[in-house]
């Protein structure tokens, strides 16, 4: 018999879900706290250990330092790695997937190697390791391409954290930006979790110039389709080879983050044929095999306006958090108290 265990914090809704899913599935766990991990986990030496690991709480809203907190990060899951090869630890989601899909540069370069169908970059060097580009490199490269709608990423980070959608004008040079990241004081870019539209060339062209200062992919805008006037893309869990939860995600705007004041949408509501819904679990499907050590993950998925083509939009190794869910039936933490449960047997 192995020992679950959650490495996670306290009082947080994954915790406080995943509990009440493992009571009705009769599985017993123990919270290792993220703040004295080693010492929680050390308390169990000489014990088989199977290990859930959540994310770390990040309290920092500024985009400078997401390239330290994800390295901080790294290295915690990296640490992890060594500590189950010297004890007997199994995971849930293996630390090195984890780790290797905090990347999204890297994790959209796999996927489109194993010629799954992505939101594509800008230009071909957009998924390869390359210095930060200008403003100046970044108007070149869309003028010269002729794609003048993109989306600008921060290569780690998540919950839409520097995210941010340009859209050029090509005859009058107009922008628009659309960007939750909002210049704080003089110098910093901070996170505001609230989706602000820019207009004026001026401030558009400073926000642009601290974006790229972080490192960011760079991605072609694609049209979503739409629902009663709104456009939309899709979330999908999916865990241990089924599609286990499917969400539309509705927004007025560019980025449909729901954490933004966008609109869940059973999918039902949407009327996607059962053929379509089939062809998204196999895309799913086919991503989760391009990472063997993920029994779960969160994958974003948008319908290209017109032709219905999936795309991944991105992979997320601990997007297993869905309030639509946690707030109703709790399937998808009630899937995992039975995944791990069987595998603590």
């Amino acid at each position: 018999m192995r020992q679950a265990v959650l490495l996670g914090a306290p009082d947080t809704k994954r915790t406080i879900f995943l509990k009440k899913a493992a009571e009705k599935e009769g599985l017993s766990f123990v919270l290792a706290d993220w703040k004295e991990w080693r010492e929680e986990l050390d308390r169990f030496s000489g014990r088989k250990l199977f290990v859930k690991i959540d994310p770390p709480l990040w309290t920092s809203c500024f985009l400078g330092e997401l390239d330290d907190l994800t390295d901080r990060y790294r290295d915690k899951l990296m640490a992890l790695t060594n500590m189950a090869q010297e004890h007997e630890i199994e995971f849930f989601n293996a630390p090195a997937a984890i780790a290797e899909l905090l990347d999204k540069r890297a994790c959209k370069a796999r996927l489109r190697k194993a010629g799954l169908s992505v939101t594509e970059p800008l230009t071909e060097t957009d998924f390869a390791k390359r210095d930060k580009i200008t403003v100046e490199q970044l108007l070149e490269q869309m003028k010269k391409r002729k794609v003048y709608q993109v989306f600008i990423k921060p290569v780690n980070g998540s919950g839409a954290a520097g995210v941010s959608a340009l859209r050029i004008q090509p005859r009058t040079g107009d922008m628009v930006l659309y960007t939750c990241a909002l210049i704080h004081g003089d110098f910093e870019l901070a996170n505001t979790k609230r989706l602000r539209r820019f207009s004026e060339q001026k401030e558009v062209l400073s926000l642009l110039k601290r974006l790229l200062e972080v490192d960011c992919i760079v991605e072609r805008w694609y049209a979503k389709e739409e629902y009663q006037g709104y456009s939309y893309d899709l979330r999908a869990v999916f865990q241990e080879g089924r599609l286990d939860f499917l969400l539309g995600r509705l927004s007025k705007g560019p980025v449909t983050n729901l954490h933004l004041n966008n609109h869940p949408v059973a999918l039902a509501e949407l009327g996607l044929s059962e053929k379509k819904i089939e062809e998204i679990a196999w895309l799913c499907r086919k991503c989760m095999e391009c990472y063997p050590g993920l029994r779960s993950a969160g994958i974003d998925i948008l319908l290209e306006k017109g032709s219905f083509v999936p795309r991944v939009i991105e992979m997320n190794s601990q997007g297993d958090l869905i309030y639509q869910d946690i707030y109703h039936e709790n399937c998808i933490y009630r899937h995992q108290a039975r995944i791990i449960k069987t595998c603590c047997l």
